[in-house]
């Protein structure tokens, strides 16, 4: 018997054998997504991720202040001499809490409620001064500290309000508009989508807000996630790789995870013109049947998440598992 997404059975329950080892915030996703356990068994697991493991490491990393690292985009102290010895940093505020939200951390943790709070009294833009959740200039940043206080449970009207009239004729975002761009590009899009996403989630969603996020997933979709409209070549060879974790940066199998969250919580099926993407993340599955850490961005970081570049990778191979089943489930329905 060989299983949907490409996998035998046997071989299937050994690679979730392997996800289940690791640390919380995977686990109970693993638990949700792939296993199949219920809900009052991922929640138990997700309520841990605040005390145990990765989350809890970097939830304890904050600062009486409630800044990660002395500043909200770069730490406190980081020069451009810095920043071209080592590149961009990922351990102040904004990486912080977006890898928080991303381990799943309960929202509702009295911790990370006081974070919140903290950094809206004390954090400030390198760029201009303004408050953390007013946001800067930048697309990127702003649709990360978006889905970041909307997650931990704040309303930001005025950052949701500015990020739709930033949305590009074509459907998509670029952080480049300040500066006269006009059209979107991938990696500001799916921060952005993502921050879209996250508001419905909350409740916050509004027609505009899901009609804003449906056009910017239309432009990744009529460009097969990955390729150049005018013509059909890969917008960027990197695109193709797989990664984790994300930052800013855009890759198929970020997209994908993307389309299929959008699509349990709309009650659509996995549109047809994301198939080549379906295909490459099947030939990129190892014989073992786990995924490769493909790269390690550059840059300071307050802990690695895999065992480097070129290794399996649990939170790639979560990523693409579940990918992979609502693909297929899709196909059989």
């Amino acid at each position: 018997m060989t299983a949907p997404h490409g996998g035998s059975p046997d071989r299937d329950q050994r690679v979730i054998d392997w996800l289940l080892a690791g640390d919380p915030a995977l686990r109970w996703q693993v638990l949700r997504d792939l296993h199949g356990a219920p809900e009052a068994e991922w929640r138990a697991e997700r309520a841990r991720v605040a005390t145990e493991g990765s989350g809890a490491r970097l939830l304890a990393l904050a600062g009486a202040d409630g800044q990660w690292a002395g500043g909200s985009f770069v730490p406190e102290g980081f020069t451009p001499v810095d920043w071209k010895a080592e590149g961009q940093p990922w351990t102040a505020t904004t990486y912080s809490l977006t890898q928080l939200r991303e381990f799943g951390l309960e929202p509702s943790t009295p911790r990370i409620q006081e974070i919140v709070e903290l950094v809206g009294r004390n954090s400030r833009w390198d760029h201009e001064g303004q408050p953390f959740w007013d946001g800067e200039v930048d697309t990127c940043i702003n649709a990360r500290t978006l889905a970041d206080g909307v997650y931990f449970g704040l309303r930001l009207p005025a950052l949701t309000a500015w990020m739709l009239a930033e949305q590009q004729p074509d459907g998509g975002w670029n952080c480049e508009r300040e500066n006269g761009s006009v059209r979107s590009s991938f990696d500001t899009t799916i921060n952005v989508l993502e921050a879209l996403l996250e508001l419905e989630r909350s409740g916050q969603g509004t027609p505009e807000t899901r009609r804003a996020r449906h056009d910017g997933e239309e432009y990744l979709l009529e460009r097969g996630l990955f390729r150049r409209r005018s013509t059909g070549e890969p917008a960027d060879p990197g695109y193709l790789e797989l990664r984790y974790p994300w930052r800013w940066r855009y890759d198929v199998l970020r997209a994908a995870d993307h389309l299929r969250a959008a699509s349990l919580l709309d009650g659509t099926a996995p549109d047809p013109r994301i198939a080549p993407v379906i295909e490459h993340l099947r030939n990129r599955r190892q014989e073992d049947g786990r995924w490769l850490l493909n790269e390690e961005l550059r840059g300071r970081v307050w802990f690695t998440l895999d065992d480097g570049a070129g290794l399996p990778s649990r939170w790639v191979t979560l990523r693409a598992l579940r990918v992979l089943r609502w693909w297929d489930a899709g196909q059989r329905a």
